[in-house]
């Protein structure tokens, strides 16, 4: 059976962030996995307009066949404000059709709340799109410091969990999708 094409989707621009780290700690992980084709989505390397235009442009296009392509995501998100970056919303609605029957997983981290309060808010989102959100987070806590012993451990824990509920759901609504062509 052909790997599962897993997008994992870095959602801050910000200048200083810290989704580098989190973002490449989670993609050594999923590479990891003999079940999966990992490729990064970096929303920071897009050259996306300012106000959403009339007619897509060359980096919304291309935006657009990465999530046409992947079977799954992985959306590394920071908490801003109780909730997910702007530029992660932005590059959402770019696509439509494209996210449907397909699960996505959250990477989130904030300090105390782990980025809870982002990942609540984009499961609303993803649901309108037709997305299935997986139950399991791996949640950062930025107070914890550095990413090493007990800490570690449990966070490479759950990426493991979080990365066979992607494969199981991935694995399923790909050949759901093959049986049955989802319509919304």
């Amino acid at each position: 059976m052909a790997p599962l094409q897993l997008a994992v989707i870095i959602g801050s621009t910000r200048a200083g962030r810290m989704a580098d780290r989190i973002a490449d700690w989670f993609v050594e992980q999923a590479r990891r996995h003999d079940e999966l084709a990992v490729t990064v989505v970096d929303l920071a390397g897009y050259d996306f307009p300012a106000r959403f235009p009339a007619e897509p442009t060359p980096a919304m296009r291309s935006f657009v066949r990465q999530v046409s392509r992947a079977e799954a995501f992985a959306v590394v998100t920071p908490e801003y404000n109780h909730s997910f970056p702007a530029s992660l919303k932005q590059a959402i609605d770019y696509a439509y059709d494209e996210w449907q029957a397909k699960p996505v997983g959250f990477v989130s981290y904030g300090c105390g709340s782990v980025g809870m309060h982002a990942v609540d808010q984009l499961r609303t989102v993803f649901t309108a799109l037709h997305a299935v959100t997986v139950r399991d987070v791996v949640g950062v806590d930025l107070l914890d410091g550095e990413l090493t012993g007990q800490v570690a451990e449990q966070l490479r824990q759950g990426a493991r969990v979080l990365l066979d509920e992607l494969c199981w759901w991935g694995l399923a609504l790909r050949e759901g999708r093959a049986a049955r062509p989802y319509v919304s």
